[in-house]
């Protein structure tokens, strides 16, 4: 079975099940966690912050930016094709009694000044904006890693109205590997960030919040009453510790696997797509007349090869650390002999 459905799908391998095996803990919600500080101590001092908190999953960390930054009433900027407005259960409205406000972006990007059009001071009937939040890589744009240059347009704007920013950073590691940039060259810009250890990583619990103490204190009793607070929890500490430490350079191979992966489906016909980019693990395709979506996953299924639909005309592969060049090369044999252009004619 080769899984391409999504880097989320990674299971713990054995050196990941031993550290977990073999991790000190205590109670976390004591704060008397060893793993947990020490992998919490590591992602901050990754991300140049000054501290770090250790959520179940993305969702939470990156209502936790919301929760932190806003007040009930006010207004959050958002790219419009973001996880937070996709993918997050209408969180900001039902947690923080906030709305959000959408903004096309070109390929996941926004431009300075639409932001600048949609920040309001707030008067009679409109709400005041109250924070800008961002997406790197942008998961729906085609895994997108924006460059510090494009988010820094940004969160220039932030500052110029005095607004905090949050980066939803689920694949910062991704974008940081792609482009060869220190992680806390991303995160610096931004007030709070939110990382994910159980996608390219492969730990299978876990995002970071991180930011200033006084963000991370006010996002402790916020995670605790979100249900987030956790006990010996350093089980999965250590499985996020292993992550960062084997599996952060590896994720270059991913990258590699993923162009290889994009190059076959745009030698074939009945598939479109745009090379340029592909900078990530994530290549989204069109399916073109006379394929379809179903037609197309069902005959890759059977031959035991997984994707997923993502729209009424695309499909949507993930590379992971479960998939490797040989899995790659296996889907580009099947892609060929199932959708080449004697496949087609016949």
């Amino acid at each position: 079975m080769i899984d391409l459905r999504s880097d989320t799908v990674t299971r713990p391998d054995k050196g990941m099940r031993e550290a977990m095996y073999r991790a000190e803990v205590g109670d976390d919600v004591f704060g008397e966690d060893p793993t947990i500080t020490q992998l919490q101590d590591t992602v901050a001092d990754l991300l140049g912050k000054e501290a770090a908190l250790f959520v179940p999953s993305g969702v939470m960390a990156n209502q936790l930016g919301v929760l932190v930054h806003t007040q009930p009433g006010t207004e959050v900027i958002v790219e419009r094709r973001s996880h937070i407005p996709n993918y997050e259960g209408a969180s900001p409205s039902w947690l923080a009694s906030v709305q959000l406000c959408p903004i096309d972006g070109e390929r996941g990007i926004l431009n300075p000044d639409a932001v600048r059009s949609a920040i309001r001071p707030g008067n009679y009937g409109q709400p005041a904006t109250s924070l800008i939040c961002l997406e790197n890589t942008h998961n729906l744009a085609g895994g997108i890693a924006q460059s510090v240059e494009q988010l820094q347009a940004i969160t220039d704007v932030a500052k110029e109205y005095q607004l905090p920013t949050h980066l939803d950073g689920a694949r910062l590691w991704n974008a940081g590997i792609a482009q060869d940039v220190p992680f806390r060259a991303f995160a610096s810009l931004f007030d709070t960030v939110s990382v994910c250890l159980s996608k390219g990583l492969g730990a299978p619990v876990g995002s970071l919040f991180c930011g200033s103490k006084e963000s991370i204190n006010k996002a402790h009793a916020l995670r605790k009453r979100l249900g987030g607070g956790m006990r010996q929890v350093g089980i999965l500490g250590a499985a996020g510790l292993y992550a960062i430490q084997n599996n952060l350079e590896r994720l270059a191979q991913d990258h590699a696997n993923a162009k290889k992966l994009a190059l076959a489906f745009a030698d074939l016909p009945n598939f479109s797509l745009n090379l340029d980019d592909i900078h990530t693990n994530i290549v989204y395709v069109d399916v073109l007349a006379p394929l379809t979506v179903s037609s197309v996953l069902s005959a890759l299924e059977k031959e035991q090869v997984y994707l997923i639909p993502t729209g009424p005309n695309t499909i949507r592969a993930v590379t992971h650390l479960d998939v490797s060049e040989r899995d790659i090369d296996q889907t580009i044999h099947v892609l060929h002999r199932t959708f080449g252009p004697h496949a087609i004619a016949t």
